[in-house]
């Protein structure tokens, strides 16, 4: 019988699973210089978790890449993630729980009675 985890304690992190080829590594790197930010390099996948937020800025990475990367880059490269995702011209953000993304997602925190 498979047993789960049953420690449901929030853990304030969010993350995504990069494919580990040449553009998945240039985002990897670009995200384990940032703080609360971790990188696992797996034999065919790159894992990226971060505390709280992520923040996946397209010119920084255009800079570190070499060619214009934007929104379907990313994508590409992107095979899971989780966290509360938002999408943006110029960057893509993960955040930890759907009210750290409200502002940003429109979403209705009022309290159900």
């Amino acid at each position: 019988m498979t047993k789960f985890a049953s420690d449901r304690t929030f853990s304030d992190m969010c993350g995504v699973t990069l494919m580990n080829n040449q553009n998945g590594h240039v985002v990897a790197e670009i995200m384990r210089g940032k703080t609360g930010v971790t990188v696992e390099e797996l034999p065919s996948m790159i894992r990226v978790d971060g505390k709280g937020s992520l923040l996946f800025d397209f010119a920084e990475i255009t800079d570190a890449i070499g060619f214009e990367f934007d929104q379907s880059d990313f994508e590409e490269i992107m095979s899971t993630h989780y966290g509360r995702m938002v999408h943006f011209d110029d960057r893509t953000m993960l955040f930890s729980s759907p009210e750290a993304a409200a502002e940003y997602i429109d979403f209705d925190l009022k309290p159900v009675g």
